[in-house]
């Protein structure tokens, strides 16, 4: 009986240090494949062992961070935390995303842009679209347009989803205020959200998906289509035409699915089946293909990544305003680093393009600094060779003062950067406060 009794403690300490010592062996071998989460996952890197990061803490803390989210099977026990949240108590462990009625997920942003939280106010929208009302004279005079697109958005299409405890009176909405102050500029635009609300209804395939926050890939066709049909008509020109044979129907995947991606819970969530065009294009002989300059937040991707080229000549797409692609796919080109004289006579048409969620911030800098270069006459863009290389001499200067070093090391550690990047940022910091003095 004490042999059987000791027998079963043996095991069960076998057992335990498999448990306890399993994850560890995971996290240096990696033995057993595992799905990376989805979304913004922020990995800390493993710290470098020197005598002074070991003497003043920082090593032990980077270290620290590094182990609780490097050990092994983390993903595993993410996704089994986030599901049991979200099955339990109904609630999403990813930022901003809000878990509505039948599971109808949103992000935050969307629910304030439809009850007019995150209004601006009239007179900030006026100043800009009196600046884009410039711009569109300006540019008609050198044979160039400026096309503004409202994306459709989840909080306006459906609202009945939302949690109770979000409704409220609503107030006036950045979106309304644009549409009208728009039309009464006569500004160009197409605005989808408007089309989507008219075709809820009766649309032949879902517009808007149940756990995605853009429009469904058909309804992403639809706007495409309709795009390249309203550039026809104001460029007065024969453009190629993108078209489907078909139409897959399928769970959601994709865009479709990006927020519940994002989640990172451990089993699919079903819903209503969505339409997969097969997206075909016509062909290019004897059309005409303009260039075209898209500034847009996260809504253009998918209309970006159709194949666009057998529409556009050059389809130059500059995220927020910040990065531009297809260049920034092989090395990082800013959109501040850009000459823009150059970027506007290389193009045929402007896209200025937001969904609800993101008009507040409408161009991200590029209105206002358009306006600035065809109104000020003293507007110099940057030359960046002559930049860089203001950069790279203050660097070497900064390297040959030991003080100024010890003062970059500092300011590299407190902001988990290296000191190289940390060099660079300084000389930058200097060469522009220099310029406005």
């Amino acid at each position: 009986m004490k042999a059987a009794s000791h027998r079963s403690l043996i095991v069960l300490f076998i057992i335990i240090l498999l448990l306890l010592t399993t994850p560890f062996f995971q996290g240096l071998f990696n033995f057993v494949e595992m799905a990376p989460l989805k979304g913004a996952i922020s990995q800390p890197e493993h710290k470098k062992l020197t005598v002074n990061n070991w003497f003043s803490g920082e090593y032990q803390l980077k270290e620290e961070d590094y182990l609780n989210d490097a050990f092994g099977f983390r993903s595993f026990f993410v996704r089994i935390n986030n599901q049991l949240a979200f099955s339990l108590f109904n609630n999403a462990k990813a930022n901003g995303v809000i878990v509505g009625k039948k599971n109808y997920l949103y992000e935050v942003n969307y629910i304030k842009a439809y009850y007019g939280t995150d209004y601006i106010g009239q007179d900030s929208i006026e100043q800009r679209i009196d600046k884009l009302k410039f711009i569109q004279d300006t540019l008609a005079k050198m044979n160039k347009d400026i096309l503004l697109v409202f994306a459709a958005g989840k909080g306006s299409f459906y609202p009945e989803y939302f949690p109770d405890k979000y409704h409220k009176d609503r107030g006036t909405t950045n979106y309304e205020k644009y549409i009208e102050l728009a039309g009464n500029a006569g500004l160009k635009y197409l605005d989808f959200n408007r089309y989507f609300l008219d075709h809820k209804i009766d649309s032949k395939y879902p517009l808007y998906p149940q756990y995605g926050i853009h429009w469904s890939k058909y309804g992403m066709c639809l706007v495409a289509d309709s795009m390249i049909r309203y550039i026809e008509d104001l460029r007065h020109i024969q453009m190629p035409h993108l078209y489907w044979d078909g139409v897959e129907l399928d769970q959601p995947r994709g865009t479709d699915y990006d927020i519940a991606d994002g989640m990172n819970i451990k089993f699919k969530l079903k819903s209503f089946d969505m339409a997969y065009p097969r997206v075909k294009f016509e062909s290019d002989s004897g059309k005409v293909k303009p260039s075209v300059m898209v500034i847009s937040d996260s809504y253009y991707w998918g209309i970006f990544d159709l194949g666009m080229s057998n529409v556009f000549s050059n389809n130059q797409f500059w995220f927020y305003n910040k990065k531009v692609y297809p260049e920034s796919f092989k090395s990082d080109l800013l959109a501040s680093d850009v000459n823009l004289h150059q970027a506007i006579a290389g193009h045929d048409v402007i896209i200025l393009m937001a969904t609800e969620a993101t008009l507040p911030g409408l161009g991200w800098g590029f209105v206002e600094r358009a306006y600035d270069m065809f109104t000020n006459p003293d507007y110099k863009e940057i030359d960046l060779n002559e930049f860089q290389e203001k950069v790279r001499r203050l660097r070497n200067k900064i390297k040959s003062s030991e003080e100024w070093m010890k003062s970059i090391e500092s300011k590299a550690n407190k902001k988990n950067i290296s000191v190289d990047s940390m060099l660079t940022l300084d000389a930058i910091w200097v060469i522009k406060n220099e310029k406005d003095k």
